[in-house]
């Protein structure tokens, strides 16, 4: 009895076993016509027992390159795609540029990071004092919403300032109390959960 961990590693083992057998036979070809035959019949195999390949744009082109890397890139067939080098697959894909995240206050959220750094690109004026002001206000209710508890005013100033870097005057500033803040919010939670307890009770007439 052969078992699959005696047997030779499948170079992608989502083809099967039989498809890398056929592969290995088409490098034993000798004849080029023979083996270019051969190879057409197989890609047209693979495609009919992989269905879910056509819906890869290009997906001949995809056969192609994955029969060559079966072949561990001995294979020689006239293939209607350039023949991939085993150099390209083993290229490691460039760093990729993650977004600017604020860990330390990540209960924020980077939505009032971007609205910390619109309101210190703005001019100085009104329109940039409501807008420190309504930042502080949302900071310190996403606070309470996150900590359930009461929170200083200077905590909220100072870890704003901390995400503005110090580029924006935070003196002076009144923010709203617990009970304004949280007031709707406490409303709908109370909504959803009188529903809940009133849901699938009948009501019976006296």
């Amino acid at each position: 009895m052969e078992y699959n961990t005696s047997l030779p590693r499948l170079i992608i083992p989502e083809y099967g076993r039989n498809v890398q057998k056929m592969v290995d036979h088409l490098l034993s070809i000798e004849d080029r016509e023979e083996r270019n035959r051969q190879a057409q019949n197989l890609i047209d195999i693979i495609g009919n027992l992989n269905p879910q390949v056509r819906d890869v744009p290009d997906f001949k082109h995809k056969l192609w390159d994955h029969l060559f890397i079966m072949s561990d890139f001995k294979l020689d067939v006239d293939s209607p795609f350039p023949k991939p080098s085993e150099e390209t697959f083993l290229e490691k894909p460039e760093l990729l540029s993650y977004p600017r995240n604020n860990r330390k206050y990540r209960h924020y959220g980077n939505v009032i990071r971007k609205m910390i750094d619109y309101a210190v690109a703005q001019p100085a004026g009104d329109e940039k004092e409501k807008l420190k002001v309504a930042i502080a206000n949302h900071m310190k209710k996403t606070y309470l919403i996150w900590n359930k508890d009461t929170v200083d005013d200077e905590v909220i100033l100072q870890e704003m300032n901390d995400l503005a870097e110090g580029q924006l005057k935070l003196e002076d500033m009144n923010l709203k109390d617990k009970q304004q803040l949280v007031k709707g919010t406490n409303k709908q939670r109370s909504h959803h959960g009188g529903n809940k307890g009133r849901r699938g009770k009948k009501r019976y007439k006296k």
